[in-house]
This record gives structure tokens, sequence and C-alpha cells, in this order.
């Protein structure tokens, strides 16, 4: 193994791109075979980074999420094609926009409560949820969630904020076409009704304690520090710090599925070691059977939702089970069905059953899109490289 070409790399991405700390975990079987940090976890240059930093994963949560919706089918509590008005009763009778939804202009015109709009012909179910293709939009503001965070002074819970979500029209026909969207925020939802739980705590029962993923949560670990965040800044053309903080943490008490976690690479990379080797600890447990890690490996998108989803950029991959999926076998070394997803400070995950292989990357700079379309595929190939694969 030689991982000279990408520690190189990574030491050149604050020269390149001005990323002022970043730390990658790689490992194989169940051992980690590469560990790099650049940069400081603080704006002055002070503090080296380590692996005692904290970061939001963002979207990376949706990686957990979509563990322990597939651990609830294992038990029995759940579906892939149940509708999910059965868990969650308000969204049985959904309306869909009359108008026709466009990412094409931005910001997009999210569905408003007041606009023309008629009874959408199918039900949601579990599956348009983990694949986003339930008609669900992302839209964090949107008038019903507003006001349920204004009625309950800021503390409201999962699940009141994910029925106010129903109330709101959706952009597409449910099982039609391919929109990121608050989906696996209601599937926390799904699994607190299912399992009796709250979702916090059922991933640290069934996902995070199994794996030795101590330092994750939907609040910071104690003891670990939230490293600096940044932000691309338009105008400026360059990165520079913000105070902002996760915008999807609607609420004190709200445990966002979908982009609410927050902790260490290290914890994140146990469950992403134990994925990659078939749902298996280290230390002989397991979090999911490998028949379940094998239904990430096929994707969900075809047709015109395959078209929506690779405007995204990511070629060549398709959508499935909450996660990318590796669909054609170049460009790029891993090999088909290789799986995982990415955050909005330009966290980056990777899980290859078929070498065993798990990659956990973190950086903390929102609104960077050279970290998708360059950085992430980069440093995947030379890790691959590294390893000899």
């Amino acid at each position: 193994m030689d991982y000279t070409r990408l520690t190189a790399y990574l030491d050149g991405l604050k020269d390149r791109y001005g990323v002022p700390q970043t730390e990658i975990v790689v490992t194989k079987d169940h051992e980690t075979v590469y560990r790099h940090l650049t940069g400081f976890s603080d704006t002055e240059g002070r503090v080296p980074a380590s692996e005692r930093d904290g970061y939001y994963f963002y979207s990376a949560s949706k990686v957990m999420t979509m563990t322990a919706v597939m651990r609830e089918m294992e038990q029995g509590r759940l579906h892939l094609y149940d509708p999910v008005c059965r868990y969650l009763p308000e969204y049985e009778v959904m309306t869909v926009i009359d108008r026709e939804f466009s990412m094409a202009e931005w910001p997009p015109k999210m569905p408003q409560k007041d606009e023309p709009r008629h009874y959408a012909a199918r039900q949601i179910r579990i599956i348009d949820l983990m694949s986003m293709m339930s008609g669900l939009t992302y839209d964090t503001s949107s008038e019903a969630i507003k006001r349920v965070v204004k009625e309950t002074g800021g503390k409201a819970s999962t699940r009141e904020l994910v029925a106010a979500m129903a109330e709101m029209p959706l952009a597409y026909e449910p099982g039609t076409r391919w929109l990121y969207s608050l989906g696996h925020d209601v599937l926390a939802a799904v699994v607190e009704v299912t399992s009796g739980e709250r979702f916090g705590e059922y991933l640290r029962k069934y996902v995070f304690g199994p794996a030795g993923a101590e330092e994750i949560g939907f609040v910071m670990p104690e003891g670990i520090r939230l490293t600096a965040q940044y932000t691309f800044d338009m105008r400026e053309k360059k990165i520079v710090p913000t105070s902002e903080t996760n915008i999807f943490i609607l609420s004190d008490n709200y445990e966002s599925g979908g982009a609410g976690l927050m902790g260490t690479a290290s914890a994140y990379s146990r469950v992403v070691e134990a994925l990659a080797n078939g749902g298996a600890t280290k230390d002989g447990g397991r979090i999911l059977s490998e028949a379940s890690v094998r239904m990430f490996m096929n994707s969900v998108t075809t047709g015109k939702a395959q078209e929506d989803f690779e405007k995204g950029g990511k070629f060549p991959y398709a959508y499935g089970l909450g996660v990318r999926v590796k669909n054609a076998a170049e460009p790029g070394r891993p090999p088909v069905g290789e799986f995982g997803w990415d955050g909005a400070a330009g966290a980056y995950v990777l899980i290859d059953p078929i070498n065993r292989v798990g990659i956990t990357f973190v950086q903390h700079v929102l609104n960077f899109m050279p970290a998708y379309s360059d950085i992430h595929p980069a440093l995947r190939d030379l890790a691959y490289e590294g390893l000899g694969l």
C-alpha cells in the first residue's frame, strides 16, 4: 500500500482551493489502513487538526438513518412497499401542485399551501421516501414548519415537525420523479413510531453503540469541540469563516434524520467500516445483516427519475435506498455497487462491501461545489490506488 499521492493531494487542498482543514479515514476489512489530517480546527490557525475535532455531518446523516430504516425492516416492523400513512396517518391524503415544478430556476419556487393543487393519484411509500421519489421538497422554511416552530417556542419534536411537512403540497406525483427532499427526516419519525423510541436513542442503541461509535449524535458529544466552519463567498470567490450553525436542526428537540448528526470522523468511520464488512463489527457484533447491506447496492432511479438525479453531476451513479450507487464500471476505480453519500460542508462517505473498503472524509466548508465535482472523485480514486485496487 502506498498513499504518497493521496497524502500529497490532501496536503495541497489548502493551496489549491483554500480548504482550511480536512480529515480522512480509510478502512480495509476491519483495519484502519490510512488516516490523515490537515490544517487547523480554529480560524486563527493556532490549534492543529486532531482526531477529537467534531463536525456537522449534514446530509451524510442520511446513511445512518437508512441503516436504522433497514434494521427496522429486518425486525419485521417495516416493509419497503408499505404506505407511509400506515405509520404516519397525516400522510394518507396528499396533494400535488398543478404547475410544473422546476429546479432550473434558482432558488426554485417551492410549493405553497394556497396555490392550485390536486389530490395525489397514489400514496407515498417507504421506498419513495428512501429513494427521494416521494414528491416532498427540501423547504425547511415552509409555512407549516414555521408555524409549528413558533407555536412550540422552538421546542417542536421530530414527530410534530414531520406532521407539519405533510400539510404542504408535493412537487411531483409520488414515485415518478427524483427530487432531493426531507424524506429521510420523515423516515426518522417512522422509525420512532415502529420502534417506540426517540430516533437519537434508537441510533445510539442499535447502530452507534454496537459499532463502537460513541462520539456521534444529535448533540455534540461531551469533550468534542466543534471545529471552525467556513463558507464559500460567491462575491469574494474565496473560502471565509462563518458563524452559521446547522440550519437543518429546526428546533431544540428536532432530530433531523436527513442532516442533523454531528461528531468525530473516527466515530462515523466505525459505522462505515461495519457496513463495508457486510454489517459486521470488528468484535463480531452486527448492525445489519449482509443481505440488508447488499440492498443498498441496487439503484431505484430509472427513466425520468434517473435523468433528474444525473443533473446533480454524480456520474457514474444512480440513486438507491437513500444512497448513491455506482452503476457503471468507469469512470472511477470502485466497483459497481459501491454506495454512500456526502454532506453540505463537504463530508464524503464511500462503502464498498465487495472489497470491504470504507472511506470517511470530512471538511467544514459550506456552499463549495468543487468538493463534490473535484475533491471527492479525486480522493476516492487516489485511496483505491493506494490500496492497490
